[in-house]
């Protein structure tokens, strides 16, 4: 679990990653795997050590909206805020790709706090940075059109892989966007006349 040395991107003291390792079960995921659903209780926070997580929230009709990855150093803020006050889960998260994933239980956040001033530093940084990404979302769906959503969409999953092809169908584009199947096939296929992208069977290629 040396990735945890990556921690939030600052330097955690060797006390603070042992008592990690300590405390923290080892989860292993395959792409697709629930990490955690809605309406759930919080036994442990996950803090990912390899690979990546995506974010949904879904509303009455299940319908499903991506909010924010989990990459490595991460954890879900809401799953540290829901555990320290006892509160179901309002989100779901699944791995993106095959992932490592350490689960802190929940019982162990006090005690972290009392004994570890980088982890509430930790816990700030991790707020901050899904705040950012939360506003983000709200500004996409409020104010960019459906296009220019797709295309930050890939470009950031492409980021998140570190990979230029995606493999992914537009039913789960449309899903995961909030619209409709029909509406992301032709605005795909006006992002390949333009030659953004290039649509194969199940994957789409950045250019």
């Amino acid at each position: 679990m040396n990735q945890l040395e990556k921690i939030a991107e600052f330097q955690a003291s060797e006390e603070f990653i042992s008592d990690l390792k300590r405390y923290g079960q080892l989860k292993k995921l395959k792409a697709g795997d629930v990490l955690f659903e809605e309406n759930t209780a919080i036994r442990a926070i996950p803090i990912i050590l390899k690979g990546s997580v995506k974010v949904y929230q879904s509303d009455d009709e299940f319908k499903e909206l991506l909010l924010y990855y989990l990459k490595e150093g991460d954890t879900c803020i809401m799953s540290v805020l829901n555990g320290l006050y006892n509160e179901t889960n309002k989100l779901k998260a699944v791995a993106n790709e095959d992932s490592e994933v350490l689960m802190l239980p929940v019982q162990k956040l006090g005690l972290l706090t009392k004994k570890h001033p980088e982890w509430i530093d930790y816990i700030f940084r991790i707020y901050h940075q899904r705040f950012q990404e939360l506003l983000d979302v709200v500004n996409a769906v409020a104010f960019k059109k459906m296009d220019e959503r797709l295309l930050q969409y890939l470009q950031k999953q492409g980021e998140v892989s570190g990979r230029r092809s995606i493999k992914i169908t537009h039913e789960e584009l449309a899903n995961e966007l909030g619209t409709a199947r029909v509406v992301i096939s032709r605005l795909l296929k006006q992002m390949e006349s333009n030659g953004l992208v290039r649509l194969s069977r199940n994957k789409i290629t950045l250019l």
